[in-house]
């Protein structure tokens, strides 16, 4: 294959950040810029602002290619936070600033679109919450009406950027049209959205598979950037969907575990997976295969409120104390969501036990929560779980890695680069210099390190984590209608 280069944008709540790979799956350069993020922020952000961000640091990241590697950028895809979504009129302005997916001004307009997503979608729904880019288009047109007036269209965040790159506005993608109640299953916007909720036909987007070639690099901007205006623009993806990508889980059978401050599980089916309890929800791949994902409470947010300060010697202490035998769960928060439906859930742990082995039990806890969501998607999918792949800030402990696996009793793999933003540059090379997005997840994700189960502790977690399932459904977090029959 000839050098190329692909560039991914990754435009988060809290900062942007431009990657640029080459043919290899090699970080060639990169910048990012912060933004200070102010209470208002959570509810609205400046889209021009965010152009300003993008702006100076594609100009950082080009600045250090050579002038013949400048020659060979093909591609570029942006990826950002799903449900955020700015109305604009019909010179592509933004009327108001860009509605983030964490404003919670919108939960009775959640309701209502719930209410009637109900009556028309029978299977494979699973709500809308404040989080959800329907319930802020019906809240914005309700609150400023003479706003709403003058829409020309409704973009989402990753739109804009893909918009100022390219001139194209009228198109988006799969993964962002998820939660503005966009028909995946029949890939269609929905009657009730425009009949029901006032949500105009005219205003939604073409809707396209993520890595679409749509245009190509302004002239204008590819001059300044110093770039062959041919360089191809494509539709984008959500951010949790571009982190799955450059996990290189994106084959049926293959999965990513994501823990950070909770825990998020993202794999790829040969089939929609219907979950009558709405733990999990489907993205559609760019391939037409199924992207379920579940997302819970559970997570690491833990280890930085209680065990922060001399990780180092949690971790090795952690090494010779396992398996424990003791059953906790560090839940911080109460209420779990994820792979457990229990509202009323609280975290626990055993009593008078050292620091050092309260750290491996909850190690051990999230673990077997993961095992348990893993089961409950073999048994709700009928498929099985081939691969699991993992990122976020606990795939950086060794022990927790290899307690996972032990628990598992599958190989877990850490891959190299697993930011939003090498996703995107994936994406950008799926449908410019490979086949599709397998092919290019395949050759450009690089692998760190595979961790497999040991055999001699098989047995020790089998019996504890059959403990974990009756401590659980003692304290009612699990009950016969949610339970997961289907080991490994």
């Amino acid at each position: 294959m000839e050098e190329a280069y692909f560039i991914g944008i990754d435009l988060g709540t809290q900062g942007l950040r431009v990657v640029i790979l080459d043919t290899k799956g090699i970080l060639v350069s990169s910048a990012e810029q912060a933004f200070l993020l102010s209470p208002q922020m959570r509810q609205e952000q400046d889209p021009d602002a965010w152009w300003q961000h993008c702006h100076n640091c594609l100009k950082k990241a080009i600045r250090c290619l050579s002038g013949e590697q400048r020659k060979r950028v093909t591609a570029i895809t942006v990826d950002s936070t799903s449900g955020t979504v700015i109305p604009v009129d019909a010179d592509c302005r933004p009327l108001h600033p860009a509605i983030m997916y964490s404003d919670q001004r919108s939960a009775e307009q959640a309701k209502k679109c719930t209410v009637l997503a109900r009556r028309h979608i029978k299977q494979g729904f699973t709500g809308f919450s404040t989080s959800t880019g329907l319930a802020k288009m019906v809240w914005f047109i309700e609150t400023y009406p003479e706003k709403a007036a003058k829409i020309f269209q409704w973009i989402h965040a990753a739109d804009f950027i893909t918009g100022k790159l390219s001139g194209i506005w009228n198109v988006t993608d799969y993964t962002n049209v998820l939660k503005s109640g966009y028909d995946l299953a029949h890939l269609c916007w929905p009657d009730y959205i425009s009949d029901a909720l006032g949500i105009k036909k005219k205003w939604l987007q073409e809707v396209r598979p993520s890595g679409t070639v749509i245009g190509t690099l302004s002239g204008d901007l590819a001059k300044t950037l110093g770039l062959p205006d041919t360089v191809a623009v494509t539709t984008g993806i959500t951010d949790g969907c571009a982190s799955q990508v450059a996990s290189g889980a994106m084959k049926p059978g293959q999965w990513n575990t994501t823990i950070g401050t909770t825990m998020v599980i993202k794999g790829v089916t040969v089939r929609e997976v219907v979950d009558p309890l709405e733990r999990l929800y489907n993205h559609r791949h760019p391939a037409g295969y199924w992207m379920p994902g579940g997302a819970g409470n559970i997570g690491a947010d833990w280890v930085s409120a209680g065990f922060k300060e001399d990780l180092e010697h949690y971790n090795q202490a952690a090494s010779s104390l396992t398996p424990t035998g003791r059953i906790a769960y560090p839940l911080i928060q109460k209420g779990e969501r994820f792979p457990f439906a229990a509202p009323q859930a609280e975290g626990f742990a055993p009593g008078e036990v050292s620091r050092e082995l309260l750290y491996t039990a909850n190690m051990e806890g999230v673990a077997f929560a993961e095992r348990y969501a893993y089961e409950l998607i073999q048994s709700l999918s009928g498929e099985a779980v081939e691969a699991i792949y993992t990122a976020g800030g606990a795939s950086n402990s060794i022990c927790w890695l290899q307690i996972r696996s032990d628990v598992l009793q599958k190989p877990v793999c850490k891959m190299k680069y697993v930011s939003g933003a090498v996703g995107a540059a994936i994406v950008a090379a799926s449908n410019t210099c490979f086949k599709d997005i397998t092919a290019a997840t395949a050759a450009l994700t690089q692998t760190e390190r595979w961790i497999t189960p040991r055999i001699v502790f098989k047995q020790q977690y089998e019996d504890q984590y059959h403990l974990f399932l009756e401590t659980m459904k003692e304290r009612k977090f699990i009950n016969d209608a949610q339970g997961a029959d289907a080991g490994f």
